[in-house]
């Protein structure tokens, strides 16, 4: 597999033998051996370039994993505790996450263990953890599947924004009754769902939700916010990811006694009884950024 993985990543037999020190030969070979043993062909090779098949690209994948926790394996009895973290960790997150809580942390996480190989999926869908390959997933709202183990980090406070001109024209309301006369920017997974409604815990703290019309639908954090600023319409959102618009007044919270219930944030991880010491690491870092996030000022 260590051939392979240096076949793959150079995607040439004479440079992966060069940084191995091993005969031409001896690569192919070896390659050919594996391809033998897993029944399906890894490369295409032409006399210009060697070109990973699909059954190859997955394999590799896997490869560059497997080898990583086996390099790890190797040094867990050496310098205990400070040996370096190396290898692959691939996490999902919603964009807003990525752009405002994670990224902007990233260079202390590499700087403490630049062996690692962090891959960021930012998308606002629910990915399949594990079909998918990610080692764990930053997940707001329901987690959904019972399956998956489910590391509660907090929860995020909603509030109900509009822009001054949108407020302008159409007036500010005074309770949830008004609502129903104002625009709804609507938010969904799937273009095409059903449309989103106002919703807000009444004094008894029972859910309630109220229809409301909207002529315009995002299935994108960032689209979300824009449409609000651009004036389309009420949104309901974390607070944390519109603290700067409100604080510049680019958007205007209304209706506080009257908003949606807090939306946790949970580390969803696949159900495997010995995780890898570094995806261990990288979910306890995850965990300390999204408390620091959740909770500045």
């Amino acid at each position: 597999m260590h051939i392979f993985n240096r076949v793959a990543e150079l995607s040439s037999f004479t440079q992966a033998a060069d940084t191995l020190g091993l005969p031409k030969a001896s690569v192919s070979t070896a390659v050919q051996q594996l391809e033998a043993q897993l029944g399906t062909r890894l490369l295409h090779r032409t006399t210009r370039r060697v070109q990973l098949t699909q059954d190859g690209q997955a394999f590799y994948e896997r490869c560059k994993d497997l080898l990583a926790d086996v390099d790890e394996l190797q040094t867990m009895f050496h310098q205990q505790g400070t040996q370096a973290l190396r290898g692959r960790v691939r996490i999902d997150m919603s964009t807003s996450m990525a752009r405002h809580a994670v990224i902007p942390r990233l260079p202390e996480l590499l700087a403490q263990h630049p062996l690692l190989e962090l891959e960021i999926s930012s998308t606002e869908r629910r990915v399949d953890l594990v079909r998918e390959g990610f080692d764990c997933v930053l997940r707001s709202g329901a987690v959904g599947d019972t399956s998956l183990v489910a590391r509660p980090l907090g929860a995020m406070r909603m509030v109900n924004c509009a822009s001054p001109a949108y407020l302008q024209q159409r007036g500010l309301p005074q309770g949830p009754a008004d609502v129903a006369a104002h625009h709804l920017v609507h938010y969904t997974n799937t273009l095409g769902a059903k449309p989103d409604a106002f919703e807000y815990l009444d004094a008894a703290g029972a859910l309630v939700s109220v229809p409301m019309p909207g002529a315009v639908t995002v299935n994108n954090a960032e689209a979300y916010v824009a449409a609000c600023i651009a004036g389309l319409g009420i949104i309901q959102v974390p607070c944390v990811g519109v603290r700067e618009v409100l604080r510049s007044g680019l958007l205007v919270e209304l209706l506080p006694q009257h908003v949606a219930p807090p939306m946790p944030l949970t580390l969803v991880y696949a159900n495997r009884r010995n995780l890898s010491q570094r995806v261990r690491v990288v979910m306890d870092w995850l965990a300390q950024v999204v408390d620091d996030y959740l909770h500045a000022i």
